[in-house]
């Protein structure tokens, strides 16, 4: 389970002030869950997804894992403990090839066979792609499949997945979107995902909504989508639905 409490995070700004992104945050995450964070642009949702991780460190609150204070844990420790972490836009390495990833990702010797089933699953031909180095030759949309099998042959305790339909097209998105109905249900672990998109949205067990660095609300998908769907007037459910129709909702 991970427990965020008071979780605040500013950084500096030109004038010589400071600029509070996420505001004294309390936050359960519990086991087994598919959780999404929407908010409108701005309100510090993949700011709070990179504090989970240690890719940025609170100024102010504790969190914890599975009952351990992880506040001053580094990012190496943090995945050495069950917690992974996809980007918003996947990292590309140059003379890696896609087996050397997933099996850096697994921390194993993973067998070419296990590797092309994860690929598979993500729905990759293998053999396409198994020898492929992660370079400029493969799409946004092939970068992110082969970031979410690395995700899978992984198999942590936590997945979190930041904007993962930032930057791909509409074929890809569609795929996507069915990558994530697998992983829900077939759930091992707890799967955090930063998104606006209703389809995302709509497959989730529990939506978190932060608003000017704090969380406005908190609860099952039934109790939270339809409200933030009804909200037409609101800046935030505009950009969603704009999100929404132009991948074809």
């Amino acid at each position: 389970m991970l427990e965020l409490k008071g979780v605040t995070f500013e950084v500096d700004e030109e004038n010589g002030g400071t600029k509070r992104i996420t505001d004294k945050i309390d936050l359960i995450i519990p086991d087994d869950r598919f959780v999404v964070i929407t908010g409108p642009n701005g309100s510090g949702k993949s700011t709070l997804a990179r504090l989970i991780m240690g890719i940025q460190k609170p100024t102010e609150g504790q969190i914890f894992w599975n009952g351990e204070d992880i506040t001053e844990k580094s990012i190496s420790e943090r995945a050495n403990l069950g917690i992974s972490f996809a980007f918003q836009q996947p990292v590309r390495f140059k003379g890696i090839d896609v087996l050397d990833l997933m099996r850096i990702a697994a921390k194993r010797e993973l067998s070419v066979g296990e590797a092309c089933n994860y690929l598979s699953e993500v729905g990759l031909c293998a053999r396409d792609y198994i020898n492929r180095e992660v370079s400029a030759s493969l799409s946004g949309g092939e970068l992110k499949r082969i970031e979410i099998a690395s995700v899978l042959a992984r198999g942590t305790q936590l997945s979190i997945f930041d904007e993962p339909e930032a930057g791909i097209d509409l074929w890809s998105f569609q795929n996507l979107i069915s990558v994530f109905e697998s992983m829900r249900r077939n759930i091992k672990g707890s799967i955090l995902i930063i998104s606006h998109q209703e389809r995302i949205l709509d497959i989730a067990d529990e939506i978190i909504v932060i608003a000017d660095g704090r969380v406005a609300q908190q609860g099952t998908k039934a109790e939270i989508l339809p409200g933030l769907l009804g909200s037409m007037n609101s800046g935030y459910c505009s950009r969603l639905n704009e999100g929404s129709a132009a991948y074809g909702k």
